[in-house]
């Protein structure tokens, strides 16, 4: 069974620029769009864009700063036919805020992890396939993943994230990561059944109100392959 890999890192504080680095791995024969305004249903909104289902990984609305992102879960992997996609939950988030739940009927849908940074915040909810809770986390580190062996990640990485300057030093740890068959790698790559399943996007990003931030790479281990742009 492929694994259900991604990573995100989130420096925090209130009233105080949101520092991210989400790691998207996905299976590398599904095509996606890089970070835009994709979206004429939620026109604030940045982000990639998942080609397969049309929805995204990571979003941020540029006019108020705020930024979602989504994590496979590994309780129920798949949704139900007919169930709404994952890919809408950031674009929920950005839009709606912490009421994001009242707009979307989770039933039947496959288990992940959502995580909302803004400039008062930062919130996570699980859903592991039948019940949603939520979780307000303090100023700080915070290292989210989408569990299982993943969970080894924040022994290995959080403390080097914490003491890294940002953007710079994140960065850095990326670059000094090769691709690896390991769960508690940065960067990943993982063979099985002939499909592959590695990191293929990377971003570093920080927002306020009306201006985005974003460094990005599909190669993000190699020096050289980044992007960098700004968003207002």
């Amino acid at each position: 069974m492929m694994r259900c890999v991604c990573t995100v890192a989130v420096r925090w504080s209130p009233g105080r620029p949101a520092q991210i680095l989400a790691l998207r791995d996905e299976l590398t024969s599904r095509d996606f769009d890089d970070p835009g305004r994709w979206w004429p249903e939620f026109p604030g909104a940045v982000g990639g864009r998942d080609r397969t289902a049309g929805g995204t990984w990571c979003a941020t609305d540029v006019a108020s700063g705020a930024t979602a992102l989504v994590l496979n879960r590994p309780e129920k992997r798949l949704g139900d036919p007919g169930a709404p996609s994952r890919g809408l939950l950031p674009l929920l988030g950005v839009a709606r805020g912490a009421d994001w739940p009242a707009a979307i009927r989770l039933e039947g849908m496959a288990s992940f992890s959502l995580v909302l940074v803004t400039s008062d915040r930062l919130t996570t909810w699980l859903f592991d396939g039948e019940r949603l809770s939520s979780a307000e986390h303090p100023e700080g580190t915070l290292l989210v993943t989408s569990g299982g062996p993943e969970d080894r990640k924040a022994d290995r990485w959080l403390g080097r994230f914490a003491e890294a300057p940002f953007p710079e030093g994140w960065q850095e740890l990326v670059l000094a990561s090769e691709p690896a068959d390991d769960p508690s790698a940065l960067v990943v790559r993982h063979e099985e059944d002939g499909l592959v399943y590695a990191t293929v996007f990377c971003q570093l990003m920080d927002a306020v109100p009306g201006r985005l931030r974003l460094e990005y790479s599909r190669t993000p281990w190699i020096e050289g392959s980044w992007t960098d742009t700004v968003v207002s």
